[in-house]
C-alpha cells in the first residue's frame, strides 16, 4: 500500500482511542473475523490498548488453521506419489496432518515445491506435460478467485495434467455458526475487508438482522481496527445492529463482480468441515460438474479419506474464541512453531503464532491489562528459543 504511514499515525489513534474510552459504558466482546486483523492487533498492542470494558475474541479466520487434518492427509497422500508434483503456497508446509507434514514428504522424495501464484503450478504443468500437477488451493473468499481462473485456463487451453485440491471456505456462514453455538458470547463482528472486497456486503445485513449484532467491515492497520471498534461500540452503545462498511477505500456494496462471476462459473457452494470446528453447512466451495475434471480429490480418489483430530490440541476452541492462545496448557511447551500441534501455531495468520511471537514472554494471565502499552510501529523482534526477560509490547516506536 502506498501510503500505510498514514493508517499508522499515533496521534490519530490516540483520538480514536479517546473517543471509544468516552462512549464505552458497559462490557461489550468483539470478534475480529480475519487473522490477518488478529497480528496485526497482537503485534500493535491495540487489545491492551482498549479500555477494559472492550474485549476482542480472536475468530475463526485464519485459512490455513480452518483447513481439516482429513484434507491435509488428502494433500499427503496426493503428494507422496512419484508421479505428481505437488504445488502449494509456503505456510501450508509445516502444518500437521497425521504423524507428518508436507516438508517431510519432501524430505523423503515427493517433489512438493512452494509456489507463489497457483498460475505457477499451471506453467508447471505445461512445462511437464509428463507428470501430474496439483496446487493446494485453500482460502477464504480473497484466494478462491485466482485459483478458479487457473481452472478455467487450465480448461481452455486443454492442460490435463493440472487439478486443484480444493479447500475453500465462506465467512458468512462461519458466523452464522458462530452464533447459533451455545457457548457463544460475540457481542458484534469486525468483518474481514479483503473479503468483503470480493463479495461485498450482500451477505451481511440479513446475519446482522438475524442474531442482532453490527457488523463493521474494517482494514487491517490500526487506525482501520481501532475506527472497526470505534463505530461497533458506538452501535451496542446506541443497541443498533446494522452493516457499516468502515473500509470504503477498497469494499463497495457489490464486491467485485469479474471476482464473483469466475467464482460462479468454476465453483459450486457445498458443506464444508473447518478444523477444530467440524461440518458447518453451505460454508465451502467445489469445483462444479463442468471442472469436475479437475478436481484432485476425484482424480486421485482420495475422499474416503477421514481423521480424527488430536485430542490435545485445542486449536479448535481457540479458533471458536472460546479460548486465548495462552490459556492452553500446551502452548509455548509442548506446542511451538518447531514443534506444533495445529496449523494456528505455524500459519502466518494464527492467533498462537501471534501470541506466540509478539505476547508469549510478557502476558500476565491473572493480572489487568496495562494501559500505558506503546503503540508499536516498528514490531519487536521474534522471541529466541531460549527463555529470555520479559518485553513490552513495543521495544522501539514512539508512545501514546
Amino acid at each position: 500500500m502506498k501510503y500505510v504511514e498514514e493508517f499508522q499515525d499515533p496521534e490519530l489513534a490516540a483520538r480514536l482511542l479517546d473517543d471509544i474510552r468516552a462512549t464505552v459504558t458497559r462490557p461489550w466482546a468483539l470478534m475480529e473475523v480475519c487473522g490477518g486483523q488478529t497480528h496485526s492487533i497482537i503485534r500493535h498492542g491495540i487489545d491492551q490498548l482498549l479500555p477494559d470494558e472492550v474485549e476482542l475474541i480472536h475468530g475463526p479466520g485464519c485459512p490455513v488453521c480452518v483447513t481439516p487434518l482429513e484434507v491435509i492427509d488428502k494433500a499427503l497422500a496426493i503428494a507422496s506419489r512419484p508421479d505428481v508434483v505437488f504445488c502449494s503456497f509456503g505456510d501450508m508446509l509445516r502444518v500437521p496432518g497425521t504423524g507428518r507434514d508436507l516438508f517431510q514428504v519432501r524430505g523423503e522424495g515427493g517433489d512438493v515445491r512452494v509456489v507463489y501464484s497457483p498460475l505457477d503450478a499451471l506453467r508447471i504443468a505445461e512445462e511437464n506435460p509428463d507428470r501430474e500437477v496439483v496446487f493446494f488451493g485453500i482460502g477464504f473468499e480473497t484466494t478462491a478467485p485466482p485459483n478458479a481462473m487457473t481452472v478455467h485456463q487450465a480448461r481452455a487451453r486443454g492442460i490435463r495434467n493440472f487439478s486443484l485440491l480444493v479447500s475453500h471456505v465462506r465467512v458468512p456462514p462461519a458466523i452464522e455458526a458462530i452464533m447459533q453455538s451455545p457457548d457463544c458470547r460475540v457481542q458484534a463482528f469486525l468483518a474481514a475487508g479483503h473479503v468483503c472486497s470480493v463479495m461485498g456486503t450482500e451477505e451481511y445485513p440479513a446475519l446482522a438482522e438475524r442474531f442482532r449484532v453490527p457488523i463493521v467491515v474494517t482494514g487491517f492497520e490500526p487506525l482501520d481496527i481501532l475506527e472497526g471498534v470505534r463505530r461497533t461500540v458506538r452501535q451496542l452503545e446506541r443497541g443498533e445492529h446494522t452493516v457499516d462498511n468502515a473500509y470504503p477505500r477498497a469494499v463497495r456494496a457489490g464486491g467485485n463482480p469479474a471476482a464473483r462471476a469466475m467464482l460462479d462459473d468454476v465453483f459450486e457452494v457445498t458443506d464444508r468441515a473447518w478444523r477444530g470446528i467440524g461440518v458447518i453447512p453451505d460454508s465451502g466451495w467445489r469445483l462444479s460438474a463442468r471442472y469436475r475434471d479437475y478436481d484432485a480429490e476425484h482424480r486421485f480418489q482420495v475422499g474416503d479419506i477421514a481423521t480424527l483430530e488430536p485430542a490435545e490440541c485445542r486449536s479448535g476452541e481457540v479458533l471458536q474464541g472460546l479460548l486465548k492462545p495462552h490459556e492452553c496448557e500446551a502452548f509455548g511447551t509442548a506446542c511451538t512453531p518447531r514443534t506444533p500441534l495445529g496449523a494456528t501455531m505455524v500459519s502466518s495468520e494464527g492467533a498462537c503464532a501471534a501470541y506466540y511471537l509478539y505476547r508469549r514472554l510478557e502476558l500476565d494471565v491473572t493480572g489487568p491489562r496495562r494501559q500505558e502499552s506503546s503503540f508499536c510501529l516498528t514490531p519487536p523482534p521474534p522471541p529466541t528459543c531460549s527463555p529470555g526477560p520479559a518485553r513490552r509490547p513495543c521495544a522501539t516506536g514512539p508512545a501514546w
